[in-house]
């Protein structure tokens, strides 16, 4: 009979198995995953550097369950809490001027080891390739099965993760897992910090490589903006991608399945309003448009957007009409992109929807339907910005479940 099973072993889960191991050094606890290699999350995050959490985290840059509930969770264990444990195992952190921290070494792989090493400090026993594939609740203690066998644990913790990058091994099983033990998910569960697709031979695909600071928003049919965000915006070969871009997916895909008249709008000139622009196109006096736009835009995006308008860039000398005028500040300004949709799990690095907080005891993450049970992690209807946030959410939520675990 083992005292902990911790189901998944990527941050969260990790995080869970540590906490608990040393809050009781005398109980056994068995973290299970079912990768060949541990940690592919934290191996390619941040680009290979690993973004461990944002120097300010607040409950706001997050979605999914209420702001309220997951503020109680992050308290728990904060930005300062996280940056001691990391320093306490060696891994000094260093805040860039996004306010994202990073390993001194930009290396993902000494954040990943420093955990494993942790993880075997403390005595937990971490099994892998073991993957899971049920969990059933039998009499006072629970059943955890797979093709590797079958184990009885006083206490499951489930990090499973969610659905994004499914070849790391969250592959959304979880899902039906907690599901089997009397829990709820959201009715949607759906790509987060996601690429989005724009249709073949739109011209912004023709421009891969390009990147440019633009403010998004998605905005209603009847005209109101939902959500904005402001950052770099990439052009690629399907599509768009980015900061921006990353942020806004999930606002956009969520609003849009609501109702299809949702567009997703971009600024190419952030600060700049129609009004602005205007006068300051009035003010070039014949000079051609792109005497302007070079300065605030990479020359082969501020051509085809005068394109899309209907600007010949060639001439020395422009007279603009006043419709054509027009037309280019709102091509600048103010131009829906035709968004099919989001590019896969693959790509997404996160999953918006889960396990409502609701259902779970904010002070431990024990379950309210199924007694020694604890979720925390991916697999919860809680989803961030780029930046750490996610993450944060991870340490905070595994430091959460796993001392509760154990009773601590």
């Amino acid at each position: 009979m083992i005292d902990v099973v911790v189901v998944g072993a990527g941050a969260a889960g990790l995080m869970a198995a540590i906490q608990a191991a040393r809050a009781a050094p005398d109980a056994s606890v068995v973290a299970l995953d079912g990768a060949k290699s541990i940690g592919a999350k934290i191996l390619v995050a941040g680009g290979g550097r690993c973004n461990v959490t944002h120097f300010e985290v607040g409950e706001r840059a997050f979605a999914g369950s209420t702001p309220a509930a997951i503020r109680k969770v992050l308290r728990r264990f904060d930005v300062a809490a996280v940056r001691a444990f990391f320093e306490e195992l060696g891994v000094e952190l260093k805040r860039e001027e996004t306010g994202k921290l990073f390993p001194t070494t930009d290396r993902a792989r000494t954040v990943l080891d420093a955990l494993l090493r942790a993880a075997q400090d403390a005595g937990v026993d971490l099994r892998h390739p073991w993957r899971v594939e049920s969990v059933t609740r039998e009499g006072e203690h629970f059943v955890v099965t797979g093709p590797e066998g079958r184990l009885q644990a006083r206490r499951v913790i489930l990090a499973t993760g969610g659905k994004s990058l499914p070849k790391s091994g969250s592959d959304g099983h979880g899902y039906a897992m907690v599901r089997s033990l009397g829990h709820s998910t959201t009715p949607r569960l759906f790509q987060s910090l996601v690429p989005l697709l724009l249709p073949d031979g739109y011209f912004v695909t023709a421009l891969r490589g390009v990147a440019t600071p633009v403010s998004l928003r998605v905005q209603s049919g009847t005209g109101k903006t939902l959500h904005r965000f402001e950052g770099p915006l990439l052009c690629t070969h399907f599509g768009i991608s980015g900061p921006a871009v990353l942020d806004i997916s999930r606002y956009y895909l969520d609003a849009h399945e609501a109702d299809s008249d949702v567009a997703l709008v971009v600024n190419w000139l952030p600060g700049e309003t129609r009004e602005s622009l205007d006068r300051a196109l009035i003010d070039l006096r014949g000079a051609p448009p792109m005497q302007l736009l070079e300065q605030r835009l990479p020359v082969r995006l501020a051509k085809a957007l005068c394109e899309q308008a209907g600007v010949d860039t060639s001439e020395v000398h422009v007279d603009l009409t006043k419709k054509t005028r027009k037309r280019l500040v709102a091509v600048l300004t103010e131009m829906p992109l035709p968004v099919t949709g989001p590019r896969g799990w693959t790509w997404a690095e996160v999953t918006a929807g889960g396990v409502p907080l609701r259902e779970l005891d904010l002070k431990t993450l024990a379950s309210r339907v199924c007694p020694g049970l604890y979720v925390c992690g991916e697999i919860c209807d809680v989803d961030g910005r780029i930046g750490g946030f996610n993450f944060q959410w991870a340490w905070s939520s595994g430091y959460v479940a796993g001392r509760a675990a154990v009773g601590a």
